[in-house]
């Protein structure tokens, strides 16, 4: 076995547990052996489509077994997966299509109408599956059905391909809220432990040595997880194989969209141990529905609550620990460029911002690219070393920014300005891109996004800079009130003045129906940008 490859690591996996529950959705329970055998049938398909080392396959899927099988039945024949958003609309498809130079593609077929004229931009279209998801559309002329197409074919493992190791690639597009979406390579061995557990389920920071010391790890009981995110997101594909690599079970909701009533169902019914979410977007609406009168939802098998992309605020966790006693909550920090970063609770005076620790795999550079002085103040930029990136596909330039070398050591910058207190501890106040400048002092949204947040009136917010006369920028708040409420900006500074400097207070507001986010629950910063220009600005 050459490094740590994916395929082989799923392989022993399986093989160690093969009647173990590896994915519960609706009606299909699929074990290890049973995944095993669907993510052949479609390598081996693959294969005769041509689809070999280093070919890259689009799956625009909901989350299902079938998004899991195309990533193993890729990674089976080396070929790449992309995660395609299945949001974007015709020129945001196009776009990606030629930039991850796709040659299959793998789709849900609700998302037909919106495919079909962009698959002219695929570099080649040596194979299309349609997945029939119930959809009122008829079947796609370009497509083969999915289920036909794994039914012909055989379940047993497909011929090795030559060569399979830890350098295979592994590629996850970012998010394009802030500009074109960016394809960010790894290799296997990288993101395995950089994001997918190394083979250490509990997180006791012992990672397996080899790969053959993997199936030993596996936990007696494995863990059942219910990823709320969407796999088309990194963080909700690495949990699944952060669980999937300690023998653990995957409860996925039916249609592969978040419901809050239907997801406490699935705790109770499926036992669920860990619930994963994005942020208070999803946290909210499930606590709601916790708390709405009348209702009763046995939760005694959850043990822990985790969000991944987006910072719960102290408010919402505060809620948890009222309507949850006991249950571990934790906020996961990471990107697209560094993998998982762990994270420990803020401080009680802190805003709910990721607290990281310095350590020989995570530091702060300022913009020297030297190691701030701890308990300095200096802001600088989060980085990562040791298990990182290759660099983003087809664009040298911004790779050399992001993934730099110093003294001879690689590490990754993904665009988080942070401090070092005095012990050590990283305090992440935000991504660069989104800091505001008013009248020479910076404001980081997030942290004044988590107080606002804390109102009783509000059920979400959005925080941005507007330009200003005075100030360059003033801070604005896009806030989305309670039914029946509506919160004025005197209200909401009076609130946020208890927490907050003043050149940090919002000195405009506006209410929205609903707030926009990604389908991963991240903020639309861009969409909140137009929406409040487009409000009469302040006196």
């Amino acid at each position: 076995m050459a490094g740590f490859n994916l395929a082989d690591l799923w392989e022993l996996v399986a093989d160690a547990v093969p009647d173990r529950f590896a994915v519960i959705q609706g009606d299909r329970r699929l074990t290890y052996a049973d995944l095993d055998a669907r993510a052949n049938r479609l390598a081996r398909r693959l294969l005769d489509a041509g689809i070999g080392p280093g070919d890259s396959v689009g799956l625009q899927l909901v989350n299902g077994s079938e998004y899991l099988e195309g990533m193993l039945a890729c990674f089976k024949v080396r070929a790449v997966p992309i995660n395609v958003n299945y949001r974007y609309v015709d020129a945001e498809l196009r776009y990606l299509y030629a930039d991850a130079g796709l040659r299959a593609l793998v789709h849900h077929r609700q998302f037909a109408p919106m495919i079909g004229p962009a698959l002219e931009a695929m570099a080649e279209q040596r194979l299309v599956l349609e997945v029939d998801d119930g959809s009122a559309s008829t079947a796609s002329p370009w497509a083969e059905e999915y289920e036909a197409a794994l039914a012909a074919a055989p379940s047993d493992a497909p011929p090795a391909v030559e060569g399979r190791n830890g350098g295979d690639l592994y590629c996850v597009y970012t998010g394009g809220t802030t500009g074109a979406p960016k394809g960010v390579m790894w290799r296997h061995e990288d993101i395995f432990f950089a994001a997918m557990g190394g083979g250490d389920p509990l997180q006791m920071g012992n990672h397996v040595a080899t790969p053959e010391e993997l199936p030993s790890r596996l936990l007696e009981f494995g863990v059942v997880a219910l990823p709320v995110p969407p796999f088309m997101h990194a963080s909700a594909h690495w949990l699944a194989f952060s669980n999937f690599f300690g023998g653990g079970t995957l409860v996925l909701l039916p249609g592969g969209h978040f419901d809050p009533v239907l997801t406490w169902h699935l705790v109770e019914a499926e036992r669920v141990n860990v619930l994963v979410v994005v942020g208070d977007a999803m946290a909210r609406p499930l606590l709601d529905e916790l708390a709405r009168q009348g209702t009763t939802h046995d939760v005694s098998s959850l043990m822990a609550i985790g969000s991944g992309g987006a910072i719960m605020s102290r408010s919402t966790k505060e809620e948890i620990a009222r309507l949850l006693p006991g249950i571990f909550v934790t906020d996961a920090f990471g990107s697209s460029e560094t993998g998982q970063l762990g994270g420990a609770p803020p401080p009680d005076d802190a805003f709910g911002a990721p607290r990281l620790k310095v350590d020989d795999r995570t530091t702060v550079l300022d913009d020297d690219l030297r190691p701030v002085v701890p308990g300095s103040a200096t802001i600088g930029h989060l980085a990562r070393g040791g298990h990182v990136p290759l660099g983003y596909r087809g664009d040298q330039a911004k790779s050399a920014t992001t993934f730099v070398e110093v003294d001879g050591r690689r590490w990754a910058l993904p665009g988080d300005l942070a401090t070092v207190g005095p012990d050590g501890s990283i305090t992440v106040l935000g991504r660069a891109s989104q800091c505001i400048n008013t009248g020479g002092e910076k404001v980081y949204p997030e942290e004044v996004e988590g107080v606002l947040k804390g109102h009783p009136d509000v059920v979400d917010a959005v925080v941005v800079g507007l330009p200003d006369e005075r100030w360059g920028e003033h801070v604005t708040a896009v806030v989305q009130a309670r039914p029946e409420r509506s919160p004025s900006l005197d209200d909401l500074r009076d609130h946020a003045r208890l927490s907050l400097a003043s050149y940090k207070l919002p000195k405009q507001l506006v209410l929205v129906d609903h707030i926009e986010r990604s389908p991963s629950g991240k903020a639309d910063y861009r969409w909140a940008r137009d929406t409040a220009a487009a409000e009469e600005q302040p006196a």
